[in-house]
């Protein structure tokens, strides 16, 4: 093992996860005085996280594929089931605002946060230490919270979230953030040249609930029209990831931000349990549920509640 730390979000990393690598890197090297934190990726990033990153000059991080004998800094996620994959890895830290379900054999350090975003908590480390945020670092910053609190729409966006969507907006020089989000969100809606199963994945975590493993993705769209006429084959797809991976379930939460309500698509082992978890009826797999956005707060504790026994 070598004396660097790498600093990694989970698996199908979306911008947060991706930008929380980055930031905290950069974060803990200048608190420290060193270089020995480096930010990584376990996966491909994104289209919305590739156009943020080459709009405020970044690079990509590198992609780590096997983490074996490594010290780690989680951020953005803690479960086993969405980590990088690797034996023997040491993980050190944890720097997340999802619930926590980590077991390890010895203690660390766990910075959970209930923000909407895991740039909100590092934002707040940054003003706490009072080291400066550069006007690219803040742009980068700016987008990773307006991309997990869906423009401050989010069920899990705080009061917290929202002030600090102003501070960075106002050290980015960025006068309108809202229109910028939705900017950000039709980068993220182009789906065209994207297959079924790229869909699915582009933002997709699986979870333990009891003894049955979900997995669950999401897309979110300023207009679900796009993805209509290719429900049927993703619901395909999905039923073929479900066989292949052994899942329980695989769902896609296809949210409609402008809207503010989620077409779910379900490949399931017992669609009667999703229906009560979500007091519907269920169509030819599918249904649109108003009000539903939030996979952290809504999604996940709906099933909890139904299959985590």
């Amino acid at each position: 093992m070598d004396n660097k730390i790498y600093i990694i979000g989970h698996q199908s990393p979306d911008l947060d996860s991706v930008a929380a690598a980055i930031i905290y890197a950069d974060y803990k090297n200048k608190k420290e005085n060193a270089n020995k934190y480096i930010p990584v990726v376990a996966g491909q990033v994104n289209k919305v996280t590739e156009f943020v990153l080459n709009k405020f000059g970044f690079m990509a991080p590198e992609i780590l594929q096997d983490a074996s004998n490594q010290q780690l800094i989680l951020v953005d996620h803690n479960e086993e089931s969405q980590q990088v994959e690797g034996e023997n890895k040491d993980i050190i830290e944890i720097l997340d605002h999802h619930k926590i379900n980590f077991a390890g054999d010895k203690p660390i350090r766990v910075d959970v946060w209930p923000l909407g975003s895991s740039n909100s908590i590092i934002y707040n480390k940054y003003k706490q230490a009072g080291i400066k945020i550069d006007k690219n670092l803040a742009g980068l910053m700016l987008s990773a919270v307006l991309d997990d609190t869906v423009i401050t729409k989010s069920p899990t966006c705080t009061e917290a979230d929202k002030n600090i969507i102003q501070e960075l907006s106002d050290l980015a020089g960025i006068s309108d953030w809202q229109n910028y989000g939705i900017k950000m969100f039709k980068v993220k809606s182009n789906l065209d040249a994207m297959s079924e199963n790229k869909i699915i994945k582009m933002d997709y975590k699986d979870f333990m609930l009891g003894s049955c493993k979900f997995g669950i993705g999401q897309v979110e769209t300023v207009d679900l029209k796009g993805l209509k006429n290719r429900e049927d084959k993703i619901v395909e797809e999905m039923d073929k990831i479900r066989q292949t991976d052994g899942q329980h379930t695989v769902m896609l939460v296809m949210t409609d931000i402008l809207q503010g309500g989620s077409q779910i698509l379900v490949s399931s082992k017992e669609p009667a349990g999703i229906e009560e978890a979500f007091n519907v009826k269920l169509e030819n797999n599918r249904v649109y549920i108003d009000g539903l956005i939030s996979r952290k707060k809504q999604i996940v504790p709906a099933l909890t509640k139904i299959f985590d026994n």
